[in-house]
């Protein structure tokens, strides 16, 4: 007798291997299109290049929001105070000495003399919101609902005003001048295609599988022995670290830095581009920034002025049109969406549903 006759519930190596390729299509395809994406803007002029760099930055600072957000189900509002807080580490780590003596020199004398290299900078712009959220996430961790939001509102309060005004650390409301821009589409095409892949790697792992299951329902979780204010620490700290490596390409992306670029504003457009998407999936962080920042480049393309092909009429819309049509993107996708354009769901999940519609009715219509 086989081995697999003795254990018929055995899962053969063929049909693990083809689980792993069935599981690992959604994070390929994601790289794929991350890659497509910065292969076409490479063909295109500069500020098309520009716009897709600093949608690329944007789908970092998204993937670190979903990390925890997303398999939590706990609205999380600190995810730019960390962007900030990871953009003036790598400002004050890589920028140089002169450049440092001019904008803050009441910087430390071994701070100021300081200079390493970028992605080692880019690295631990990561690892200090990482520890910080290590810190503050013990107490904040074991909230639900509305007060674990206002928490993580609170941090972003916290983050803005202690950097706005932290004149000789960060030149407080000022602007720091003189970063080395170094994030071209390449960079900020692998820095995301790496936050995706970490994304998808923590929402395999037991951790981010018992996450989902206290979003789903928080008693049975609880009851079935996961620890959820652990779990919801680890995707906590990881996005914080996805979140700092985003701001620090930010920073190196537009190569000024000012407190105020890390505010509301910020904010609400990752969080519009993941409830857009789909907040329940990898998938629809990636398809949520990259629909929300095509409209934003077409309606901004229109508050300048569009002149229609074919005729000489020039379309213009009123400047702020943007955020209004925004707001009515969002409300329309909650109303009649409201798991957004992903419908919560993954790739592989996608083609397994359609897959298996082609071979057998739906329960529903078997009844009918």
């Amino acid at each position: 007798m086989t081995a697999y006759a003795a254990a018929p519930h055995a899962i053969r190596p063929a049909e693990r291997l083809s689980e792993i390729w069935r599981r690992s299509a959604t994070l390929l395809v994601l790289i794929a299109a991350i890659a497509l994406l910065a292969l076409l803007a490479g063909q295109a002029d500069a500020v098309l290049q520009r716009r897709v760099i600093f949608c690329l930055v944007n789908l970092v600072a998204v993937v670190g929001l979903y990390i925890f957000m997303g398999n939590s189900g706990v609205l999380n509002f600190s995810v730019v105070g960390f962007m900030a807080i990871g953009a003036y580490t790598s400002a004050l780590l890589s920028m140089p000495a002169a450049m440092k003596g001019t904008f803050l020199p009441d910087l430390p004398l071994w701070l100021g003399a300081m200079q390493v290299p970028h992605m080692l900078a880019l690295l631990t712009a990561g690892v200090v919101p990482a520890l910080i959220a290590l810190l503050v996430g013990f107490p904040i961790m074991r909230l639900s609902g509305i007060g674990a939001a206002i928490a993580t509102l609170s941090l972003l309060f916290i983050a803005y005003i202690v950097l706005g005004n932290w004149d000789s650390l960060t030149g407080g409301q000022g602007s720091l001048m003189g970063l080395q821009t170094y994030v071209k589409l390449p960079v900020a095409a692998a820095v995301a295609g790496g936050a995706v892949a970490v994304a998808f790697w923590f929402q395999e792992t037991r951790w981010g599988i018992a996450l989902r299951a206290s979003r789903e329902d928080e008693v049975a979780a609880r009851a079935s022995g996961i620890r959820i204010p652990r779990v919801r620490l680890i995707a906590f700290v990881l996005g914080a670290f996805v979140a700092g490596v985003a701001g620090a390409l930010f920073a190196h992306f537009q190569g000024t830095l000012r407190v105020e670029n890390f505010y509301l504003d910020l904010t609400f457009l990752l969080m519009t581009m993941l409830v857009v998407g789909g907040s329940r999936s990898l998938t629809g962080a990636v398809a949520g920034t990259f629909a929300i920042s095509l409209v934003t480049e077409l309606l901004r393309q229109t508050e300048v002025g569009v002149t229609l092909p074919g005729a000489a009429v020039t379309l213009q819309t009123p400047a702020g049109l943007g955020d209004v049509a925004l707001a009515g993107v969002m409300l329309v996708i909650i109303l009649f969406r409201p798991n957004g354009i992903s419908g919560g769901r993954e790739i592989d999940e996608m083609w397994r549903r359609r897959a298996g519609r082609k071979h057998r009715k739906l329960p529903e219509e078997r009844n009918a």
